[in-house]
């Protein structure tokens, strides 16, 4: 059985509470506020600092989370206090999409979100969603530290973004109330809930399950009632959100390795200078190198505490099968958007 790491916290002084301010500001007001600030960060002092926002639906306890915060107090301490970012947790700003929206207008500067859900304006980033294409964990971070990898996180500029750095959010695999799942026979026919992502629609169907798409927050209850049969995710879910409770086999199919990143809107990166821009760059580098020794912290606490819940972990699952039955879907979408070709050829040239 796995136990816990008694790794030093990696974050040890500044792993602290959210200082949220009270009840959350709405978009709206946040707008009606401060977006119209003009204030570039070459004008801003410790007295009159340049102050950005960060949206983020992330519980404020989150390894990711907590990651974003060292990244907060490690720009405004490399600042003299000339940046600071107001961290809005929770999801107090709404979700994902709505936020994307809010940073594209400027009403948000910088904000956490799951990769694939930059490819509405960057199509690329499907190829995060897509199955089998990273062979490991080494492989991942191999590919994700690439120059190649950094060049394409800071092309999206005419899109109004650019990537600062990614998070990992682990390899994500099926689990069920009580059915192991060891070929894709065994996933036949099975609802199971997925994120609202075309690659995983067509990835769990290529698998023959049936994909439901739900909210995270309801998967819980469809769970314990039967009205799906499994879900897919990380180790974590099984432990910091309860799912181990009502879910006893987590096969570890680690289809995907989706990352989170974390994007700054082009109209707070024009507020920048160049050394300032460096600044925030190297600090978000920073966070993500403490935020793999905190990930792989967590794991393995995950480990620990589910399987004291009574969750068995299935090693021996047939990954090949799976894999084969997910190339056609990796093809198409390389066949589709001449992004995710490119993307997936800077995925292969990390394995030399």
């Amino acid at each position: 059985m796995r136990t816990p790491s008694s790794r030093p916290d990696p974050y040890p002084s500044r792993r602290r509470a959210l200082a949220l301010g009270g009840a959350a500001l709405s978009a709206t007001a946040l707008a009606a506020c401060g977006g119209a600030q003009r204030l570039t960060s070459e004008e801003a002092t410790e007295s009159k600092p340049l102050v950005l926002r960060m949206a983020n639906n992330l519980d404020p306890q989150h390894v990711t989370s907590v990651a974003l915060e060292e990244f907060i107090a490690d720009v405004q301490e490399r600042s003299g206090g000339r940046i600071r970012i107001e961290h809005y947790a929770s999801g107090q700003l709404g979700g994902e999409p709505q936020v994307l929206g809010q940073l594209r207008q400027g009403i948000v500067d910088l904000t956490r979100v799951g990769a694939p859900g930059l490819a509405a304006w960057d199509r690329g980033y499907h190829a995060f969603g897509l199955p089998y294409v990273f062979d490991s964990e080494e492989h991942y971070y191999a590919a994700l530290d690439s120059e190649a990898m950094r060049e394409f996180f800071t092309g999206s500029q005419e899109q109004n973004f650019l990537g600062l750095t990614y998070y990992t959010s682990g390899a994500r695999s099926f689990y069920t109330a009580s059915t192991p799942i060891r070929t894709p026979e065994d996933l036949a026919g099975l609802k199971i809930r997925i994120q609202d992502m075309a690659t995983q629609v067509q990835m769990t169907e290529a698998f023959g399950a049936s994909p439901i798409v739900m909210g995270f927050g309801d998967t819980y209850t469809a769970l314990q009632t039967g009205l799906i049969d499994g879900a897919e995710s990380n180790e974590t879910v099984l432990n910091q959100s309860g799912h181990g409770e009502v879910s006893k086999a987590f096969s570890l199919t680690e289809h995907t390795r989706i990352p989170d990143m974390l994007v700054i809107g082009t109209r707070a990166w024009d507020r920048l200078s160049e050394e300032d821009r460096t600044l925030l760059q190297e600090a978000a580098i920073a966070s993500t190198e403490a935020h793999k020794e905190a990930w792989a912290q967590s794991i393995e606490e995950a480990y620990a505490e589910s399987e004291e819940m009574g969750v068995e972990f299935i090693e021996d699952v047939d990954t090949d099968a799976f894999a084969e039955l997910a190339a056609p879907v990796v093809e198409e979408f390389a066949s589709r958007h001449q992004e995710v070709a490119d993307l997936l050829d800077i995925i292969d040239q990390a394995r030399s």
